[in-house]
C-alpha cells in the first residue's frame, strides 16, 4: 500500500514537468470584432443572441469604429396570409403551408476595405417572434460555417493593384447566398 502511494506521489510530481517540457500551450485565437448595424425592427438583438447561442467566435462591438467587420441586415420582411385566404386554401386544397412567410438578408463587410466578405438570405415560413429567432439562428449558423472554412482576419486597406488580378479583372469575395430553411 505504501509503495502504491509513493509511486502515485512520484508520478504526480513528474507529470507537470513532463507536460511543460513536451507540449506548448497554443495561444487562443482572438475573435474578430463585428459591429451589427441596428435595424428599424430590432433584428440586431436577435442576431446578437443567436451568435452567442450558436457559439460564433466573434466579439460583438458596440461601436463601429472598434470593429474589424460590419454586419448589416435588411429589415425583416413579413408576407402575411389573410384569414380569408387561409380559410379558402384549407377548404378547397390543403392546410399545409399557409403560415406567414418572412425573409431577411445580411451582408458582412470588411470595415476598412468596404469589401463584402459574405452575404446570406433566409426565408422562413412561420409566424410571430419565433420567426425572428429562427432566422437569426440560421444566419449565425451559416456565418459560423463560413468562418470555419474562411477564417476572418483583420486586414489593411488594400491597394487598387491588390484588388485586381493579373488580367486586371477585380477579384471577388466569397459570397454564400443559400437561403435554405
Amino acid at each position: 500500500m505504501k509503495r502504491n502511494c509513493l509511486a502515485l506521489l512520484f508520478i504526480s510530481a513528474l507529470l507537470p514537468m513532463a507536460a511543460d517540457a513536451s507540449t506548448t500551450i497554443p495561444q487562443p485565437i482572438q475573435p474578430v470584432a463585428i459591429y451589427i448595424v441596428p435595424t428599424s425592427d430590432g433584428f440586431q438583438v436577435s442576431l446578437m443572441a443567436a451568435m452567442q447561442k450558436k457559439h460564433v467566435q466573434v466579439a460583438i462591438s458596440s461601436d463601429a469604429i472598434d470593429a474589424q467587420y460590419v454586419l448589416e441586415s435588411s429589415p425583416v420582411q413579413v408576407k402575411t396570409q389573410s384569414t380569408g385566404s387561409k380559410f379558402a386554401r384549407c377548404l378547397f386544397a390543403d392546410c399545409i403551408g399557409i403560415q406567414d412567410r418572412s425573409s431577411v438578408a445580411v451582408q458582412l463587410t470588411n470595415a476598412k476595405s468596404k469589401q463584402i466578405v459574405w452575404a446570406y438570405t433566409v426565408h422562413k415560413q412561420r409566424g410571430g417572434a419565433m420567426n425572428d429567432q429562427s432566422m437569426a439562428e440560421a444566419v449565425a449558423k451559416h456565418l459560423k460555417e463560413f468562418m470555419q472554412k474562411h477564417p476572418l482576419v483583420p486586414t489593411a486597406i488594400p491597394s487598387q493593384a491588390a484588388l485586381s488580378g493579373a488580367s486586371g479583372v477585380p477579384v471577388t469575395a466569397a459570397v454564400d447566398t443559400q437561403g435554405k430553411k
